[in-house]
Parts: structure tokens; C-alpha cells; sequence
């Protein structure tokens, strides 16, 4: 996929894609709108203000909301209903999302409601992206949804000047927050309060941009696996085209490519061809786990590729040509995203756990050959011993970060909402599950690092490797004694989230599947 923060402008009004709703959240790209945008919009509500003429009944417009939905508005109390959905509802509680979350929230607002099914305003979605633009943030405690509702109605306040928002890096009241940007507040109008909140935009805003690092992370496994492999010295057979022909899952197959192409040219690999039989498995199973990974990941992707450009509100309005049919149904369900993103944290552990065995592989005599722990004098010195107890914590983390949340089930409503698929949960805890994997990845290419100074100096490394270990010198000093390790691993970790490690490797070799 092309590289989100080359991206300077995002157009919505046809079909965007992962790196857009990335280019916009993480790195500023400019957010316009389209003409069919503009008029899709405007046509969808003026079917809602037909329909409000015409005194229907219409869930959350003329009625009240979930249980309350047999009690009746009148048309008066209309608009303060929408006031007073966005003042009840804003009860998620704790820390606030990250800003690049909160952004990607905003944008998925946008881009669900401009599909033209929700009779919102043009002014309400301009609003919305002159705060993206200007970088007015709102604050969104995160903790608390159950897939919608909670989050968003923290963001709906600043809309109306209420709640609270960053603006040039200072938290403040929402309406003052807009003021200094230069946004003029609205007031919300039929309908608006609720479409606001009641979709999967912050749970596709989470899960997309965990998904995004996750594609990197699971490439960058290949870079750092082979890295190791080379390192120990590793047998190449398994990683041999005829035996991915056997089993011919692609995605595995591309995995023992990249670290062919990868390894192609080391004297090192060369050199000690035929000295052992197979490798252990965490070596040698480096394209079949990174390949299921990678599929599961990708199966991820697809989802939230549909998600992105879909109408998740509730109700949404049909346009019949000449009037409208209002559907009170559940787009606004999380299971698909869920269902993907739990998933997707499966893989990363799986690829973690194997990471963390490499890297046992490298700073163990009794494997690697090496010094202990991969320092001149061990005893005195711990040198890399500690980094591998920070990895075990890790991985304990995402272990329990992996049990799935789309099984639990917990009721709201006083039944109304009898089932609830709980995948906010899943997508609030893939970010962290993928930060997780970032830094174990970074351990073990930092042992990878320290271990090839170990290796005969008249024996090349490949390309990509010589590559590497040159930009990471220029941080990373020779470990001839302790040192403060801290730094290292958050710069190494650093590289795999930016794309540089991969930037690197592709520079030598050429582009990696």
C-alpha cells in the first residue's frame, strides 16, 4: 500500500483507503470535500426535513432513544432532544484518545455520515472538517464504550462549543478551542445528535489504525527474522521455492521470499551452508507463521477496507426518488471489525512469541555461540540478558490482550440491547497489542545488531543487513561493556513504527512483498 505520509490531501466523496484515514489522523493531510459529497449530503437532508414535515414517526428524531424509543417528541423538543442526547451520553470515563485517534474518529464521522443515508447537514460535516484541518482535537475519554456512543458524544460537545479540545497543544474548553481557531460553533438540528454518535467510527478509527501498523509490523518480522537468521548462521533450504510450492499459501510464499532477497548475497549465509541439518523452528518456520500472520492481518485489512466506506448509522434514510424511507435497523453493530481485530492480535502475538525466541537463540552460549548474554565479559557485565525479560513481560501482555472480547456479551438498555458485539473493546486493545510487538521486535534486532560483531569481519553481510547495522551504528554504540539500554530499544522501536527500518532494507534489496 502507498506510504500514508506522502499523502497531502484526502477528497472524500469516492471510495478512500486504509492510508488515507493514516495520512489524515497521523500525519496532517488536508481533508476536502467532493461535489457528488456536497450534493449527496444535501439531498439526504432535505428528505429528513420532508420527512419531519410530514410529522412521521423516525427513531431518535421523533422518538426517544434504545428502550425509550415507544416514547414520542414533538416536533418543538426536536432539536433539544439531539442537545440532550450528545449531554447524556457523554459518559465514556478515563484517558483520552490519542490525538491521532481522535482525528481518525472525526474522519470516519465524515466519511460515514457524507455517504448520504443520515439527513445530516453540510454545515455540520464542514464543521467537522475545519477542526481537522485547523487541528482543534477533541479530548474523548476512551474507556467505557461498548462500540458506539460514549467517545463520540465527548466529541459532539465541542461541536457545540461545550466539552474540550486541544488546540496548539493546550487542553481547553471546547468552546474556546474553537473560538482560537477561527470555527464557529453550531447548534445541532433533527437527527444530528444522534447520527453523531451512533456508528462504528471510533471502532473503525482504532482498528484502522492499528491494522496499518500491523501490515508494517508483520514486514518489518521478515527484515528482523532474517537479520537473526544470519546472525546464527541459518540454513536456507527452508526457506526454498520448491517447498513453498507444496504448500502453496501465497502469503507464505512471500514471506521465505523477502528473506531470500533479503539474505541473497551473504557471504555469511554462504559460508556456513551444509554445517547443520535444519534450524530450529523458530528460524525455520519463519514464513509459515509469518505467512498465517500476514493472511490474518491482510483478512483484517479487507474488513476495514468496507468498513471505511460504508454507512454505519442508525437510522438510515432510503431515498425513493420523489420521498424517503427511514430504517431503523444495526449498522452501527462492531462485529466485523471486531471479529478482524481480535483476530489480528492473535497473529501479532504469534509473531511476537516467535521474535522472543529468536532472540533467546542469540544472547543463549549454549545455542549461539556467542559470549553470553552477547558482551565480552560476561559476569561482570549483564549485556543483553535483561532486554529478554522485558520481551517475556510483553508477551505476557499480549497474551491477555489477545483473549477475544467480540465472546463476551453484556446487555444495555434494560434488554433492548440484548446483544452487544463488544468490538470497541477489540480495537482499543489492537494499538497497544501492536506497540507490543513493535518493541519485541526492536529487542531482537538490537541483539541481532550486537551479535553480528561477533561473526568473522572477512565475511560479508548482505546487503540489506550492511545496510541496517550502518544507520543503527550511527545511534547505537558497540556494547563492550553495560550501558544504559533504554534509549536503544525506543529508537529501534522507532524505526519499525516509522517504515525506516523497512525503507532501509528496500533500498538494498529492492521492494519486499
Amino acid at each position: 500500500m502507498p506510504v500514508a505520509k506522502t499523502i497531502r490531501q484526502v477528497k472524500l466523496g469516492e471510495k478512500i483507503e486504509l492510508q488515507d484515514l493514516v495520512a489524515v489522523a497521523r500525519f496532517g493531510a488536508k481533508v476536502e470535500f467532493s461535489e457528488s459529497y456536497c450534493k449527496r449530503v444535501d439531498r439526504s437532508r432535505n428528505l429528513i426535513e420532508q420527512a419531519i414535515s410530514q410529522e412521521r414517526v423516525m427513531y431518535g428524531v421523533t422518538t426517544g432513544f434504545g428502550l425509550l424509543s415507544t416514547k414520542t417528541i414533538d416536533r418543538e423538543q426536536a432539536k433539544t432532544l439531539q442537545k440532550n442526547i450528545i449531554l447524556s451520553h457523554s459518559v465514556s470515563v478515563g484517558e483520552p484518545f490519542e490525538e491521532e485517534q481522535a482525528r481518525a474518529t472525526m474522519l470516519m464521522i465524515l466519511q460515514n455520515l457524507g455517504q448520504g443515508y443520515s439527513g445530516v447537514r453540510l454545515e455540520t460535516l464542514e464543521t467537522i472538517r475545519s477542526m481537522l484541518n485547523s487541528g482543534v482535537t477533541p479530548w474523548m475519554p476512551r474507556d467505557g464504550s461498548v462500540g458506539y456512543l460514549a467517545p463520540e458524544a465527548h466529541l459532539a460537545l465541542v461541536l457545540t462549543g461545550e466539552g474540550e479540545a486541544w488546540f496548539s497543544g493546550e487542553l481547553l474548553p471546547g468552546g474556546e478551542a474553537m473560538r482560537r481557531a477561527g470555527i464557529e460553533p453550531i447548534e445541532l438540528a433533527e437527527k444530528e445528535g444522534l447520527a453523531l454518535i451512533s456508528g462504528t467510527t471510533s471502532v473503525t478509527a482504532l482498528a484502522a489504525l492499528a491494522a496499518y501498523d500491523m501490515v508494517n509490523a508483520v514486514k518489518c518480522a521478515d527484515v528482523v527474522g532474517a537479520v537473526s537468521l544470519e546472525a546464527l548462521k541459518g540454513v536456507m533450504q527452508a526457506f526454498d521455492e520448491r517447498v513453498m510450492s507444496v504448500r502453496p499459501h501465497p502469503e507464505q510464499a512471500v514471506s521465505a521470499a523477502n528473506v531470500r532477497k533479503l539474505l541473497e548475497d551473504s557471504e555469511v549465509i554462504r559460508h556456513y551452508a551444509g554445517s547443520r541439518l535444519q534450524d530450529a523452528l523458530s528460524l525455520r518456520c519463519i514464513p509459515q507463521l509469518h505467512g498465517a500472520a500476514r493472511k490474518t492481518i491482510h483478512m483484517a485489512v479487507d474488513t476495514l477496507d468496507t468498513e471505511i466506506n460504508s454507512c454505519c448509522d442508525n437510522p438510515i434514510i432510503w431515498d425513493n426518488g420523489d420521498s424517503a424511507d427511514v430504517l431503523s435497523a444495526c449498522n452501527c453493530d462492531s462485529a466485523y471489525a471486531g471479529i478482524a481485530m481480535d483476530s489480528a492480535a492473535i497473529a501479532c502475538t504469534m509473531v511476537a512469541k516467535m521474535s522472543e525466541r529468536r532472540n533467546n537463540r542469540l544472547i543463549d552460549e549454549t545455542m549461539s555461540g556467542f559470549p553470553s548474554f552477547l558482551v565480552k565479559n560476561p559476569g561482570l557485565n549483564s549485556g543483553l540478558m535483561i532486554p529478554q525479560y522485558t520481551q517475556a513481560g510483553l508477551l505476557g501482555d499480549m497474551r491477555i490482550l489477545s483473549t477475544p472480547s467480540v465472546i463476551d456479551n453484556t446487555p444495555t438498555c434494560c434488554g433492548q440491547e440484548d446483544y452487544v458485539a463488544m468490538g470497541y473493546n477489540a480495537c482499543k486493545k489492537a494499538g497497544p497489542v501492536v506497540r507490543n510487538l513493535e518493541y519485541i521486535l526492536a529487542i531482537e534486532l538490537l541483539s541481532g545488531y550486537q551479535a553480528q560483531k561477533f561473526l568473522d569481519p572477512d565475511l560479508r553481510r548482505s546487503r540489506a543487513t550492511a545496510a541496517i547495522f550502518t544507520e543503527i551504528g550511527k545511534a547505537v554504540p558497540d556494547m563492550e561493556n553495560d550501558i544504559r539500554l533504554y534509549p536503544h530499544i525506543e529508537y529501534l522501536r522507532d524505526i519499525i513504527h516509522s517504515g525506516k527500518l523497512l525503507d532501509l532494507a528496500q533500498q538494498a534489496v529492492g521492494d519486499l512483498g
